[in-house]
């Protein structure tokens, strides 16, 4: 029996499976930004560790930030000040690439990834904050994290997860003027329940889908925990392909062509 596009990228990142227990995934992207990260790099401090792979852990402030110019102005918000000062020293330390305030690539962290191409098909991405399936439009398994998960996949660069089924929500036809990716999902939800996608990986599939643009796949993903779903993916294909070509960490001409072909 064939395996669904969840099934390969997880069994492609099994680092351990025991009898009974979580497997141990390796995480090919972690994401941090700064309100779930204090206390997940402070554990580390405590106990003499470093993280493990800083080359693949990317920050961001965005939580306590506006998206539009006045983001550059001094946080008035003494808590969320101390959350974004934090932010910067731990990564200083850590060696970690952060995107600050006065960065032109600085902005959502769920956006960030994909515009600068760190979020590619097949990767395993994880980020303390709940819609980090965002990424699933990318054909990427992505999912939130707790601050204890964030603390573990900093020094490890694994994270012990149960592997969820699968599930296919299909989305056949054509969208009528007017219907947006939005719609779509919120019908989904509203058919399955709040919790109807509890213990699931949900593929989008059909020729609804195909027929959206990136910034509407990702609408749709980024939703899915909505359901009650661990994450949600849809495959990736020439929309795709095309999106992400150029972008800064996306590999480049002859190398991008054979990705795509594999």
């Amino acid at each position: 029996m064939g395996k669904t596009m969840f099934e390969k990228i997880w069994a492609r990142h099994i680092v351990a499976e025991p009898q009974d227990q979580p497997a141990l995934i390796y995480i090919d992207l972690h994401l941090v930004h700064e309100v779930t990260s204090p206390q997940a790099f402070e554990a580390l401090r405590l106990t003499n560790r470093k993280v493990r792979r800083p080359d693949l852990t990317i920050s961001t402030v965005d939580h306590n930030l506006p998206t539009d110019d006045t983001r550059s102005e001094v946080i008035k918000d003494p808590i969320a000040r101390i959350q974004v000062d934090t932010l910067r020293k731990n990564c200083e330390e850590m060696g970690i690439t952060l995107y600050d305030v006065d960065s032109k690539a600085q902005g959502i962290v769920h956006v960030i990834g994909p515009e600068q191409g760190y979020t590619q098909p097949g990767m395993t991405i994880v980020c303390g904050d709940s819609h980090t399936s965002t990424h699933g439009a990318f054909g990427s398994l992505a999912f939130g994290i707790g601050t204890s998960e964030v603390e573990h996949v900093l020094a490890t660069q694994t994270l012990r997860q149960r592997k969820p089924q699968t599930m296919e929500v299909r989305f056949n036809g054509e969208l009528k003027q007017g219907v947006t990716a939005k719609d779509m999902i919120l019908a989904a939800i509203g058919k399955m329940g709040t919790a109807g996608g509890t213990g699931y990986v949900i593929e989008y599939t059909g020729a609804a889908i195909r027929g959206l643009d990136m910034a509407g796949r990702m609408t749709v993903c980024n939703m899915t925990i909505e359901a009650g779903a661990r994450a949600g993916l849809i495959a990736p294909d020439e929309t795709t392909f095309e999106w992400m070509r150029g972008r800064k960490f996306v590999p480049k001409g002859e190398k991008f062509d054979r990705a795509v072909e594999q």
